[in-house]
């Protein structure tokens, strides 16, 4: 007997429910994995990943159990960036699946789970830092429009500086251009450099400031 699926959709603000973003790619991946056929039901959540009371998440999972279908998701941060959250649902009694990782068993997605929680962490203190920034730069923090986008203005120059001196670390690497992020960023942590924030660099880390890099100087 074919696998049977119950589908939870999530965007994290009423915009985006009503636009539409983010649902096109989570339906894309779920589409590319499951057939029309398995699928025996879809809800959709608005909520904020940061907030434990999902409603059409309970009626997902009630749902999946009645059915004794699994509970599929297109990434398994569209649950929660929280652990304690994960691990609650992972004992729920449903089977839980992620597109982006179908084979992931329990101790997978916890650890899944983990780096979703701590990349909610980072782009908070990211966020705080840049406002902390812009105050000091004498921008008053507000609600307004205006105000926006001088935060706006300020996070991404922030960005820039930050891309700039990480991009300057790399290049004082001999042989940069020809190395793998991975070596690169072993290199880089093997001579003492560190990223803005003081910590070791990543081949992630590596890949997005080479990026930025190459966009930047594009034609």
């Amino acid at each position: 007997m074919a696998e049977r699926f119950v589908v939870y959709y999530r965007v994290s603000t009423q915009k985006q429910g009503v636009s539409g973003l983010g649902i096109d790619a989570q339906k894309a991946s779920v589409k590319a994995f499951a057939s029309s056929d398995d699928i025996l039901a879809e809800f959709i959540e608005v909520e904020s990943g940061t907030r434990a009371s999902r409603p059409e998440l309970a009626k997902a999972l009630a749902y999946a159990k009645k059915a004794k279908a699994t509970l599929l998701v297109a990434k398994i941060d569209r649950l929660a960036r929280n652990v304690a959250f994960i691990a609650n649902l992972l004992e729920a009694g449903v089977e839980i699946r992620a597109v982006d990782m179908p084979s992931a068993n329990r101790m997978m997605m916890q650890i899944m789970a983990v780096m979703a929680e701590e990349e909610a962490r980072a782009i908070s203190a990211r966020t705080k830092a840049a406002l902390a920034q812009a105050k000091e730069r004498g921008i008053k923090l507000g609600g307004s429009r205006s105000n926006s986008k001088d935060i706006h203005k300020t996070q991404i120059a922030i960005g820039i500086d930050n891309a700039a001196k990480a991009m300057k670390d790399i290049q004082s690497i001999p042989g940069w251009n020809t190395l793998s992020f991975n070596a690169l960023a072993k290199r880089l942590n093997d001579n003492g450099f560190k990223t803005t924030r003081g910590s070791t660099y990543s081949a992630m880390q590596v890949k997005r400031v080479l990026n930025r890099h190459a966009a930047q100087n594009a034609v």
